[in-house]
């Protein structure tokens, strides 16, 4: 058999399960840790609840992701997840979902693992969203579950060091309301109102644009030269507010300047 035959026949086994998205369909791409837990908190041991230093190699690995060569208009991480929101217009792979989840997959785990200095692994899944409305409630969403995540990792950590096991500081906090939660961190001297912001809300990335000095290459003369960078907002807004934050990345041509 002929090569051109045998790699007509075999690739049909490689691509009968492609999907692509549709066009005039926004794309949010999700990325996932794998057993971060015990990477983050036994193996490398960051701070817990939240580490600076690990939210640094979190933005890093995004700011990767948004320059790698994909059309992204914002970056959203919290914990050890990643959501990125794609430009309507994106054609990359001819919007192959396969092609997408393996390759941010690859990208995200190849530079965190060489910021850590060891193996670390992301999944992802590409979810498709109709409308506007939809990717704003999308992001409320992931901001939401922060929030959760950011009030329970406190109040279990606060009971590990108070002496709790990992089990008995579940069973507690599977028992107390977000009242509740809230006054345990109090009465340890804790007003999960006054935490960081990023710890809450998580941590956005979009492009900005500024102006640099540059030089006519033909004149020689110093001009003015826009370039745009990727901007790095740790005080995100919440709620109704972040949603008109959403659409106004929606904006074609969209850039803070």
């Amino acid at each position: 058999m002929k090569f051109n035959e045998l790699d007509a026949k075999m690739r049909v086994y490689e691509t009968a399960q492609d999907y692509c998205v549709l066009p005039g369909i926004y794309m949010v791409a999700r990325l996932d840790g794998r057993n971060f837990t015990r990477l983050t908190k036994e193996v490398h041991k960051f701070k817990a609840p939240y580490d600076e230093k690990f939210r640094d190699y979190m933005l890093e690995t995004v700011e990767n992701l948004m320059n790698c060569g994909f059309k992204v208009i914002y970056g959203y991480t919290q914990s050890d997840e990643i959501s990125l929101l794609f430009d309507l217009q994106e054609e990359i792979f001819n919007r192959k979902i396969r092609k997408f989840n393996s390759v941010l997959a690859g990208v995200a785990s190849a530079k965190l693992s060489l910021l850590l200095g060891d193996m670390a692994t992301f999944d992802c899944r590409i979810s498709q969203l109709p409308n506007i409305q939809i990717v704003i409630d999308y992001f409320r969403w992931r901001q939401a579950d922060a929030h959760r995540n950011s009030l329970n990792s406190h109040c279990y950590w606060c009971l590990r060091r108070d002496g709790k096991s990992v089990s008995q500081a579940t069973s507690m906090m599977d028992k107390l309301s977000i009242s509740d939660k809230n006054e345990l961190l109090f009465q340890r001297g804790i007003n999960f109102n006054d935490l960081p912001n990023w710890q809450k809300r998580g941590v956005g990335m979009y492009w900005e644009e500024y102006e640099k000095l540059g030089q006519n290459p033909i004149t020689g003369e110093t001009v003015p030269t826009t370039r745009r960078r990727i901007l790095r907002d740790l005080n995100l807004p919440m709620k109704e507010e972040y949603g008109q934050f959403i659409a106004k990345l929606l904006t074609p041509n969209f850039l803070i300047s």
